[in-house]
């Protein structure tokens, strides 16, 4: 049975073919695993978490749920990557569009996340996605201060 993560996912690539990933059934499985009883997937996503068009071994499944940003990778033997960016954590998202790909970067307080090799015509709805969301969420927060 696929997932509903997998679902936006499998959406996502069947809209933007020349996004590089793989593999992306098992790294839903580790968004699934982690999503909370309360949280409700907005937008999913897939790309390469790196800064080289020429690695594209390391695909990781993007996904915006109503409470956080989801970044995860099954590992091909054991283990995984996860990451959670909340809107308190998030600071800066800029967008690259190359010749054949795009890259997106999400500077938040702790890292610097790139994602490379997105499809150059998915960059401007990943970047309406999380930036709408984002600058909503955060007004919350510096409300409650």
């Amino acid at each position: 049975m696929a997932s509903q993560t997998y679902d936006f996912v499998k959406q996502f690539k069947q809209k933007y073919p020349l996004t590089v990933a793989w593999r992306l059934n098992k790294h839903c499985k580790i968004v699934d695993t982690h999503l909370n009883p309360d949280e409700c997937i907005r937008y999913a996503f897939c790309a390469q978490k790196n800064n080289s068009i020429f690695d594209i071994i390391s695909s990781n499944v993007v996904v915006l749920t109503n409470k956080r940003l989801i970044i995860a990778s099954k590992r091909v033997l054991w283990g995984y990557f996860y990451l959670s960016i909340t809107p308190d954590l998030f600071n800066d998202l800029s967008i690259y569009q190359g010749l054949i790909w795009g890259r997106v970067k999400i500077d938040t307080v702790k890292e610097l996340v790139i994602l490379s090799n997105v499809d150059p015509n998915a960059l401007q709805e990943i970047e309406t996605q999380i930036s709408t969301f984002m600058i909503k969420e955060k007004r919350k927060y510096s409300n409650q201060c």
